[in-house]
């Protein structure tokens, strides 16, 4: 039976999709103007912005081309270029275009506070004077460079008629400069040229951590697709073989693919057999069998001897580029959390701008001069600065992360602590997640010690998983001296010990065929070894103690339902089998629906849809590649404890960025009315605003302990 898509194709026959490079994407505000206003386009049927990948999908008339596309996003305000190879990363030169200004900015607050101190400390006259000109060198340079990605959006936003919370970054911090520059030229005692810079430096300390974190989601999907093989070996029809590009394989290539390699293609099978890993399919550990007239994936692993496969699906059809898909479209789809505080967000600009200007207006007609009354509007302009506010979440989010860290816990995306804090259900993979995922050999202790030690031999010199298994657990014995080795493909290990026969095969006896087992063979004696995949050795206690925290727990598995069983009946929880990657991510948008809180833990490819569209993720430190990356925390060892610890941790940040933000709003119900009243100059209003932020990072520190 064919294999059916994971994604169904959701373009109609008469349109056709575009994708663009939008640089410039960095709010929800900007994904809801994108596809709102390119929806009322003419020949446009919808278009589907990627905030993380900085892109925008166009489905459109054919008769729509390049230019014309591109025209219709510049008019709405945004830069754009056309986008042929979809696996071009269009963010990567903005993080570095972040880092560099953040590190231009963080330079020159340094230099320009250390200068500022010998004015507070009360140098005066020439000095004085000497020291607000060294300010304005760093400053200009800084302020020029490190606030183009502000300058730049709310320039955008002002040329199309609208605003943004850059526009009143911008206004405060150009305001400042050069009022403090009109104060450097004539003479005056005050400059507040820290406060602009140091302003930059926190407000790009923020937008960095946004841009590292959303380049992270971009690498799951990336390293997912990197799991099938660069091209494979080609059979011609006068049966040649030539080397093939996996972009340039067709359905009804016929491919050869030895012992050890990947597949670059779906297909099935024509000739030859042998075990397959499809991991990252089923989640099973133990290889499966594939002959011919078998499905096989691409990306899976040909474990024993070659084989004869005809290419079914190639490149973007195949069922690897389905689960990447479904990765990256669940991933976006969790980023809708956010977009109500976004929303919210924006009244904060046309509030601040009316707040400083009827601060202005309210001074002007109270007799105050032009200087005085521009200098109390600059003053509420950066005393609202939502620093504290915005350092609220993370700064108690790198405390918590630093804390869990120490604890074997890696939380890649800060943001995701809140996340795990609302969760009310964990639904478990079980191979490698709830058990250790790798055979454990039974029974060793019926063999003797000249038993163990040849055993250990033949285990020395195959790279099969069961023997990987074998000499992990002989580990520290003595391999017996064997000859005449010779590994059979799909049928073991041959050898000679002394006079007598010796070997490592695939069990004769038909009692192995529902679980892993391998045969020692030794002359006419045979033992049986089976192998299991164990629990991980305080899975039962913390099921426990999730349960006892108030969650509901089920098991989703793409193992056999039988394979489950006794797995379910140690932790006493549900267990659904035969789960494949989009049935795993359809019980995810089930429970979401009902309106469950969804933990996701997981460790193999076919997990990573999953883990993308749970409200959150962890992975143990075993897991494929792409699933590491796509989890929000990724927990070390064999003990699943961090699991516990991290929810109970994530709790107590939540409580701590709430303190954060009483302690920020506190500061801002006592400080505006004193800047609107005159009393507190720019500079005062940068000091206060940063010990508002210092006050909310010392609160965050509290959490340094909440891991143990």
């Amino acid at each position: 039976m064919a294999t059916q898509p994971l994604v169904a194709d959701a373009i109609a026959p008469a349109s056709v999709e575009s994708l663009f490079a939008v640089p410039a994407l960095h709010c929800a505000s900007c994904i809801a103007k994108i596809e709102q206003e390119l929806a009322k386009v003419p020949g446009i049927d919808g278009a589907r912005v990627n905030m993380t990948a900085r892109r925008v999908a166009i489905r459109h008339d054919p008769m729509l081309d390049s230019p014309a596309l591109k025209a219709a996003i510049a008019a709405i305000g945004f830069d754009a270029e056309p986008l042929a190879d979809p696996g071009v990363d269009v963010a990567a030169d903005e993080n570095r275009a972040l880092i560099r200004a953040l590190a231009v900015s963080g330079f020159a607050a340094m230099n320009i506070m250390l200068l500022s101190v010998s004015i507070w400390s009360g140098a005066d006259g020439a000095t004085r004077q000497m020291f607000h000109w060294l300010s304005a060198l760093i400053a200009l340079p800084t302020v020029a460079y490190a606030g183009q990605p502000f300058f730049r959006s709310a320039f955008a936003a002002v040329r199309q008629g609208r605003t943004n919370m850059d526009v009143p970054i911008s206004i405060g911090v150009l305001l400042t400069t050069g009022m403090s520059l009109y104060e450097t030229l004539t003479g005056g005692d005050h400059a507040w040229f820290d406060g602009a810079v140091m302003l930059l430096f926190f407000l790009l300390a923020g937008r960095c951590l946004d841009s590292m974190m959303r380049a992270r989601a971009r690498a799951g999907v990336a390293a997912l697709l990197k799991q099938s093989a660069p091209g494979a070996l080609v059979l011609d029809g006068q049966g040649h073989s030539h080397w093939t590009k996996a972009s340039d394989l067709r359905p009804g290539m016929h491919m050869l693919v030895a012992a050890g390699e990947r597949l670059a293609a779906d297909g099935r099978v024509v000739e030859g057999v042998s075990g397959m890993d499809v991991a990252f399919l089923t989640g099973e550990s133990a290889p499966v069998r594939a002959g011919p007239g078998d499905l096989v994936q691409a990306g899976a692993l040909n474990v024993d001897g070659p084989i004869h496969v005809m290419v079914t699906a190639a490149g973007a059809d195949t069922v690897i580029a389905d689960i990447a898909r479904l990765m990256e479209q669940a991933g976006q789809g969790r980023s809708r959390y956010v977009r109500l505080a976004d929303r919210a967000a924006r009244l904060y600009a046309p509030c601040v701008h009316l707040l400083a200007a009827l601060s202005f207006a309210g001074w002007m007609m109270a007799g105050a001069g032009v200087h005085q009354a521009l200098l109390i509007a600059v003053a509420v302009l950066l005393i609202t600065c939502p620093c504290a506010l915005g350092l609220a979440v993370p700064a108690a989010q790198v405390v918590a992360c630093g804390a869990l860290m120490r604890r074997g816990v890696l939380v890649k995306d800060g943001s995701a602590l809140e996340r795990l804090a609302e969760v009310d259900e964990v639904v478990f993979d079980k191979t490698g997640t709830l058990t250790l995922g790798r055979p454990v050999p039974r029974d060793l202790d019926r063999l003797d010690a000249q038993d163990r030690a040849i055993l250990l031999a033949l285990a020395c010199v195959s790279r099969h998983p069961l023997s990987n298994a074998l000499r992990q657990a002989l580990d520290g014995g003595e391999a017996a001296a064997i000859e005449n080795v010779r590994e059979i493909a799909g049928e073991g290990i041959f050898a000679r010990h002394g006079h007598e026969n010796v070997s490592l095969a695939r069990p004769r006896s038909l009692i192995s065929l529902f679980g892993l087992a391998s045969e020692y063979r030794r002359g006419d004696h045979a033992i049986l070894l089976g192998f299991a995949d164990t629990l991980r050795p305080d899975a039962i206690e913390v099921v426990a103690s999730l349960r006892a925290d108030g969650l509901t727990i089920l098991i989703a598995s793409g193992d056999r339902p039988e394979a489950l069983e006794d797995v379910a009946r140690a932790t006493g929880t549900t267990a659904i089998g035969h789960l494949r990657p989009a049935d795993k991510l359809a019980l995810i948008e089930r429970l979401k629906r009902r309106g469950q809180k969804i933990l996701m833990v997981g460790d193999g490819l076919n997990d990573g849809p999953a883990l993308a569209a749970g409200h959150a993720s962890m992975a143990p430190a075993s897991a494929s590649d792409a699933s590491q990356l796509t989890a929000d925390a990724v927990f070390l060892g064999d003990r699943l404890a961090p699991v516990v610890v991290t929810l109970r941790v994530a709790r107590r940040t939540v409580q701590v960025v709430k303190q954060n933000f009483g302690l920020a709003i506190g500061y801002n119900i006592l400080a505006v009315p004193l800047a609107i009243a005159g009393k507190v100059t720019p500079l005062v209003a940068a000091v206060a605003m940063s010990l508002s932020s210092l006050i909310v990072v010392a609160n965050a520190l509290r959490l340094n302990g909440s891991a143990k």
